[in-house]
């Protein structure tokens, strides 16, 4: 068990709880929801002890493991990916080294006989070692290695060839693997595909700690939180249900909060219209004067302020030609020496032509060897009106095939044929990074449109939750949520009637992505989509193209449909 009790935590002026309680009991599962800043991050370090708070009271049961998956992965160096995620273990890791030195000298016909003390020692520790589960400790790391993802072939890659992405990955397997009393997880589905999403929930559904997280993918914090806590306002306030629970009783609360307030309201006008009435009677200064101490001792009802949403206007655009797309035998490789298969393959659609030596005649075994191909033969079409889920595995080649259609990479063979009338808008995941860290906010939209006014310009950036001050912000300060509003805002404003989205849910929260999501089920023209929200994609896509071994599979229905079709679940 977990308790925090008036806990205050304040960066200067800027106070982020004041007087907040927070309990986790035997077997919970508790989502943290809130906007962003409001302190969710803030609590999690809290309880894991690495931020002090500035006045409260934590009680913990004694004993007790934290394991904390946050956004920072810290240095990753020395190790391979096994290693790094045995090592984080902790104790039980360091009760097999001990055990490992100690029976290596048991063997060690050359070595020092153990003394009776460090005999002693070694049973208590090999106790705690078959207590703490050690001997499967491998195992257990081995298995979550692959569910997320990593699979044997890279156990003992060094941690320093992985991608940003995927230490994140390595370093959330390192808390699995610890298995502790009480789990932590600051976003943990960030970076990872569908099928690592659906091994996740799994996993956890069958975790027998405490749990306590923060998710923006609304269907897997549903399906696993049946308790949510909101931190908003300095304060964290319990529900005791799921998400959906949460959504329907927090706006009871307000409507009861706001009815109690306009009463007490009232209640005040009146006595303050009595008290200015009569305060110059002698015969009635006992009865203004009791008003006056009346009203001084009631706890006066706040109002919280009303949260911000992003607000998704498209601007008129001409219709498009029915054939939107046409791929015709599309494929794409590229020297191994320049992106592995399993680094990840996000970025090698940016090895525009990589050349057509793939494709051309010579030694089999040697281009086999010299050429990793993403997929080959790809054939299908792009309706006006479409929207398509694209999906697959990591490393299937989905972004790879987004930059094609999008203009921002060569096949290595066949043809992508854009329609007549279509204007296109590209959102790829690393679309933040053309970004120019010493311009505001302000600037980087306004440079793309050069010839809106700025009222006009204030307005879209305030429905991007870019209001006052805020666009005045230096892009070199803001969270991975923020630039990708600002991408969104960037392409959004212009006249598309063809959007082509690579994960654009990443780093919004759940309120964004459902506005995001609204706007899109409105928009007129044509969506092509990658995302790992199964909640957003099963409430968008109409069709389905499916990356499988180099091969695209079309579904003529939607998510559901495909998730039936091939045997998955939601």
């Amino acid at each position: 068990m977990l308790k925090l009790s008036g806990i205050r935590v304040a960066y200067g002026q800027r106070v982020i709880f004041d007087k907040a309680d927070f309990l986790v009991r035997p077997g919970d599962r508790i989502g943290l929801v809130g906007p962003n800043g409001a302190g969710k991050s803030t609590l999690f370090r809290v309880i894991a002890g690495e931020e002090k708070p500035d006045a409260g009271d934590i009680q913990m049961d004694p004993g007790t493991v934290i394991g904390y998956f946050s956004q920072e992965t810290g240095e990753m160096a020395g190790r391979s990916a096994l290693e790094e995620v045995l090592a984080g273990a902790g104790a039980v890791y360091e009760i097999g080294k001990k055990l490992e030195e100690l029976e290596h000298r048991m063997g060690d016909p050359d070595a020092e006989p153990l003394s009776d003390a460090e005999m002693e020692t070694y049973g208590e520790l090999q106790g705690e070692f078959l207590h703490r589960d050690g001997y499967n400790l491998e195992t257990r790391a081995e298995a979550v290695l692959t569910g997320l993802g990593i699979g044997p072939d890279r156990f003992h890659e060094p941690v320093e060839h992985f991608s940003g992405g995927w230490k994140m990955r390595i370093a959330l397997a390192r808390i699995l693997t610890l298995e502790p009393d009480l789990l932590l997880m600051d976003e943990p589905t960030n970076h990872l595909d569908v099928e690592s999403i659906v091994w996740l929930e799994e996993w956890l559904n069958a975790f027998k700690g405490d749990l306590v997280m923060t998710s923006h993918d609304r269907q897997f914090m549903t399906r696993l939180c049946k308790r949510t806590a909101e931190v908003a306002s300095g304060d964290i306030t319990t529900y005791s249900g799921d998400y959906d629970f949460y959504l329907r009783e927090r706006e009871i609360r307000r409507e009861q909060l706001v009815a109690t307030y306009q009463r007490q309201q009232a209640q005040f006008a009146k006595d303050e219209e009595f008290i200015a009435k009569f305060s110059a009677r002698a015969s009635h200064a006992s009865l203004v004067q009791s008003r006056i101490k009346a009203l001084e001792k009631i706890e006066r009802v706040k109002l919280p302020p009303e949260t911000k949403h992003m607000s998704v206007q498209f601007v008129s655009c001409p219709r498009s030609g029915d054939q939107v797309a046409v791929m015709t035998g599309l494929g794409k490789a590229w020297p191994k020496a320049s992106g592995s298969a399993g680094s990840g393959t996000g970025n090698a659609g940016g090895l525009a032509g990589a050349g057509t030596a793939a494709t051309a005649d010579g030694d089999a075994g040697t281009q086999a060897e010299s050429w990793h191909r993403a997929f080959s033969g790809i054939s299908g079409i792009v309706s006006r009106g479409d929207r398509i889920a694209l999906t697959g595995i990591n490393g299937a080649g989905k972004s790879t095939l987004l930059k094609i259609i999008a203009g921002h990479a060569e096949p290595t063979e066949g043809t992508c044929v854009i329609g007549p009338s279509v204007k296109m808008g590209y959102f790829s995941q690393y679309s933040s990074d053309v970004l120019r860290p010493e311009r505001t906010v302000y600037e980087e939209v306004a440079e793309r449109l050069p010839t809106a006014s700025v009222g006009a310009i204030k307005n879209i950036l305030g429905a991007f939750q870019f209001s006052g001050d805020d666009s005045d912000k230096f892009v070199s300060v803001l969270s991975g949520g923020e630039k990708s509003r600002v991408m969104l805002a960037c392409m959004l404003s212009q006249p598309v009637n063809f959007l082509v989205l690579d994960e654009p849910t990443n780093h919004l929260d759940i309120a964004s992505r459902e506005v995001l999501l609204e706007a899109l089920a409105r928009f007129e023209g044509t969506v092509m989509i990658v995302s790992h929200d199964r909640y957003f994609l099963s409430h968008l896509a109409n069709r389905v193209f499916e990356i499988d071994r180099g091969n695209l599979a079309v579904y003529e229905g939607d998510y559901r449909y495909y998730l039936e079709r091939t045997g998955r679940s939601l």
